[in-house]
């Protein structure tokens, strides 16, 4: 049994809100977001951030992971951004206990808009108002940490009777450009069953992933997109020798509801985590079909604090405030002669 209190707080009111398939974040701030309805997106996307962010201790004591800033947005909200740009309409955050600061980013503050309002700061209130405009969003709270298959699975009792699936976001990742949940469920509509993202990596960083085994999409189903691939099984972190192929799962999932009743029926691993691999091999074993999307662009990784730098670096680099300052400094401090 999966005991999960559930806790809401709900953004209805979304003013000029406008959900699209184009980048995160403009040069200076503002989302570039335009509408796309041309495949059936789940309704709900879940976001698991129910970690304690030890690698950041000890930021993290007081500072949800989640909330530490991407130059000046914090990666929650870059995720959420996402969800809303491929259509989603509600976000549900798996939370742990003391982590309520992570949801309440997501709630207006009447009173610091008041003050900036008041000011004349408009560029900084529109910033602040940003995030209660995305998306509607609730929160579920993980009682216990077991696993990314327990927090995905907590979220099971707060679908409607006809989601037949949800997407997943794993926060501590970035995948740019945004818009590979988008074809992602363009793959399901066509083939059915779930879909997952992978990228391509080097044969001596993927011993730090899950990596796919897959085969090519049957003759007929998929075109000619080599891009689309038939799962066949996943491996965790793999020697580079042993790994049965260079695709590494990427932190972005469209999975069926079918989900949920093989997440109850697979055996707990150590600690009695309920891994989401496991169930989808499940599905794999019971005929469900599962396919991949290899996505050709761009990964930061969230999660570690190298990861964290890069991609404040590099999307400091691609705004019209920060970049051109930015980009003179790190040529001088590294000796380099700029092109």
């Amino acid at each position: 049994m999966l005991l999960c209190p559930l806790l809401s707080w709900l953004n209805d009111d979304r003013p000029g809100f406008s959900p699209g398939r184009s980048g995160l974040a403009n040069p200076g701030g503002g989302y570039r977001l335009s509408v796309s309805h041309d495949a059936a997106i789940p309704f709900t996307a879940i976001v698991p951030a129910a970690g304690l962010g030890t690698r950041f201790l000890p930021a993290t004591k007081t500072v949800p992971k989640e909330l530490l800033p991407v130059v000046d947005t914090p990666g929650i909200e870059l995720v959420a951004a996402e969800a809303a740009a491929a259509g989603a309409e509600r976000l549900v955050i798996v939370t742990s206990e003391g982590k309520d600061g992570v949801v309440a980013h997501f709630v207006e503050d009447l009173v610091l808009e008041g003050t900036l309002e008041a000011r004349g700061k408009t560029a900084m209130l529109a910033k602040v108002r940003r995030a209660p405009a995305l998306i509607k969003v609730e929160s579920v709270v993980q009682a216990e940490p077991l696993g990314l298959g327990h927090a995905i699975g907590c979220v099971e009792a707060t679908l409607a009777d006809d989601e037949d699936a949800v997407s997943v976001l794993l926060p501590d990742d970035l995948v740019l450009p945004t818009g590979v949940l988008e074809t992602m469920s363009k793959v399901r509509c066509r083939l059915g069953g779930t879909v997952l993202c992978a990228i391509e990596v080097a044969p001596d960083e993927i011993s730090a992933y899950g990596v796919f085994d897959v085969e090519p999409v049957p003759d007929g189903e998929w075109g000619e997109n080599s891009d689309v691939l038939k799962v066949k099984g996943m491996v965790e972190k793999p020697k580079s020798a042993d790994a049965p192929s260079m695709y590494a799962a990427a932190g972005r999932y469209v999975l069926d509801r079918a989900i949920f009743d093989a997440l109850r029926r697979i055996e707990r691993g150590a600690g009695g985590e309920v891994q989401l691999t496991d169930a989808i091999a499940l599905l794999i074993a019971e005929g469900h079909p599962v396919h991949v999307v290899v996505h050709r662009g761009s990964r930061h990784d969230l999660g570690n604090p190298g990861g964290y730098l890069k991609a404040a670096v590099d999307f400091a680099l691609d705004r019209d405030d920060y970049g051109p300052d930015l980009r003179r400094w790190l040529v001088a401090r590294l000796g380099l002669t700029e092109q």
